[in-house]
């Protein structure tokens, strides 16, 4: 059983010139490269964790709304832990994304326009129990892998531009949490 509750509803939510605005994060962790063919046996490989579409194929990243009572930073923290179970250090803002729902119109937002604000999250810890567990699988996936899987265009992008790009430099940097290379 989980002793963390998922926020429900829309009482709370942001809205910003006719867009519902939302908060996401692409959870990222190191593991040990033992591909013998490969050069680099030595470095690490970054994986990136995706999460299951409760609406149809494909995988995601979490992401949610984000509600007046939380900083953007703080409502991709929630989300990470309330869809996929995990902690981390937001470490970068990757961008803004726009994009259109089909599920969320509302009369504040008729069209279902949204803009998402997307980070990194170093993931710190998996829990073993989290607020969706019981609709949600989480999966580790090389960024190739993670690209080729991702349910929706927007996402992709956030991936393979947003991410990748700053991961390069982030990594060539020192990759420590308190490095944030513009």
């Amino acid at each position: 059983m989980c002793d963390l509750v998922a926020r429900t509803g829309r009482h709370q939510q942001r809205y910003e010139d006719g867009r519902r605005l939302v908060a996401g994060c692409i959870p990222f962790r190191y593991r040990a490269n033992n591909d013998e063919t490969s050069d680099d046996k030595h470095k690490k490989l970054v994986e990136v964790l995706m999460i299951n579409s409760q609406s149809g194929p494909g995988l995601l990243f979490p992401k949610g709304g984000w509600e007046n009572d939380e900083t953007v930073e703080e409502a991709a923290a929630r989300e990470a832990i309330e869809e996929a179970g995990v902690r981390g250090d937001i470490v970068h803002l990757l961008g803004f994304y726009d994009f259109k729902s089909k599920t969320h119109q509302d009369a504040c937002c008729p069209e279902g326009m949204c803009r998402a604000a997307v980070f990194a999250l170093h993931v710190k810890e998996e829990l073993t129990s989290w607020p969706e567990q019981s609709t949600r699988q989480r999966t580790w996936l090389t960024v190739p892998e993670a690209a080729s899987q991702c349910r929706y265009q927007w996402m992709q992008e956030a991936l393979l531009t947003g991410f990748s790009e700053w991961h390069d430099k982030w990594s060539r940097s020192g990759g420590g949490t308190n490095c944030d290379p513009a």
